[in-house]
């Protein structure tokens, strides 16, 4: 994959093109880009501080999604396993799904990191700054949660790794714009949306709420951005990306197969491959990942014959109808919903421990007072200076 390399000690290292640029006009900029970036600026908050860290978590059903809504639910391999193995697949897929938020989330901190680099626009500059420490925050917390909470961390899916690959190699500025922020960003908003609503655990379904927060106006930052660079293009430069797109959305619709997992618990491959193609379960998630992604390509003008083939063969043309604008207000929505609920049980716990004080400095205090009610007298020996006054 254009040159990179995996290093012995599990770093990869992959060579980039493209210039770096800078502009010496400090002009206003585009007003909605500015409007984001004030946004991303006012948004920015400390994972530490707003996510219930101390939240108990059993690795076995970190994620508390219903048994019918398993990916393997309803298979014959899924039939054979016994309760204690039924657990441990669930702990190593929750392992999977939020490694690969954790590889994905270090790859848009990189992707963004380059857009700084890169993009012509100090506008774009500007937002793409507040990015970078979005996806190191999503990072730090994801990384986090597999630590402490799941003990177990899986590598970069070869999907996922393809695509990277490719974006960031692209010598053409917006290229880590079409990758990562349509394509990357759009997918994982979807797959956080999908867990964050059949999830019934009150940590995952924060950090994933909160993570869907940023990422919509990640995704409303390269839509602003490319809709207007792409309107200039010629035919020929919109074909490339269009094919480009064709292909990433091939690489994110196989990215869920989870293959890793079942080779790690020994399954039956061929019978669970088969049916992660052909399951019912996982054909309508493969449907409902493509939401974000769709609407965006068509808002962004890629929208040619090879594009909706594409989206027409995979069943999911019909996704370009959903309504962005909606999706996003609905992702800051839940996000400050959780918020104010975690503010007013605070608020309950503090009331609550008052009043339990309280209750405690009325009774000693009514000790003291019946205390100072018996009448009582110092006893003497007798002698002077000796208990009593001399």
């Amino acid at each position: 994959m254009h040159g990179a390399e995996q290093t012995a000690d599990d770093r990869w290292v992959l060579p980039t093109a493209g210039d770096t640029h800078f502009t010496w006009k400090y002009d206003e900029g585009r007003d909605r880009l500015l409007s984001l970036y004030q946004k991303g600026k006012d948004k920015q908050w400390d994972s530490t501080a707003r996510i219930a860290w101390e939240t108990e978590v059993d690795p076995y059903d970190a994620l508390g999604t219903p048994e019918n809504t398993l990916a393997l639910y309803g298979s014959r391999q899924y039939a054979k396993l016994n309760e204690r193995e039924r657990r441990e697949m669930r702990r190593h897929m929750a392992s999977w799904e939020f490694s690969q938020f954790l590889h994905g989330e270090q790859g848009a901190m990189i992707c963004s990191a380059r857009i700084v680099e890169s993009v012509p626009d100090l506008d774009s500059k500007f937002y793409a700054s507040t990015q970078v420490m979005d996806e190191a925050r999503h990072a730090e917390i994801f990384s986090r949660f597999l630590k402490e909470k799941i003990g177990m961390e899986y590598p970069i899916n070869s999907h996922l790794k393809s695509l990277l690959g490719d974006a960031l190699s692209d010598s053409r500025w917006d290229m880590p714009y079409l990758g990562m922020q349509v394509l990357i960003e759009g997918l994982a908003l979807a797959a956080f949306g999908i867990l964050r609503d059949k999830t019934n655990k009150p940590l995952p379904k924060q950090i994933l709420a909160y993570v869907m927060q940023d990422e919509a106006r990640h995704v409303a930052f390269g839509r602003l951005a490319l809709r207007d660079y792409y309107a200039e293009l010629t035919s020929k430069e919109r074909a490339e990306r269009e094919e480009f797109v064709v292909e990433g959305c091939h690489l994110m619709r196989d990215r869920f197969r989870m293959q890793e997992v079942w080779e790690n618990l020994g399954f039956d491959m061929a019978e669970c491959m088969e049916y992660m193609d052909k399951g019912p379960r996982m054909q309508a998630f493969r449907s409902r990942l493509f939401t974000r992604i769709v609407p965006c390509v068509k808002d962004i003008g890629l929208w040619g014959p090879a594009v909706k083939k594409a989206y027409a063969d995979m069943g999911v043309l019909d996704m370009a109808k959903s309504d962005l604008l909606a999706l996003m207000a609905s992702d800051e929505a839940q996000a400050e919903l959780l918020d104010r609920e975690r503010r007013e049980e605070r608020e309950r716990e503090d009331r609550e421990l008052a009043d339990r004080v309280a209750e405690v400095d009325a009774a000693v205090a009514a000790g003291a007072d019946d205390s100072s009610d018996t009448g009582s007298t110092p006893l003497t020996d007798g002698r002077p200076g000796v208990g009593g006054a001399a």
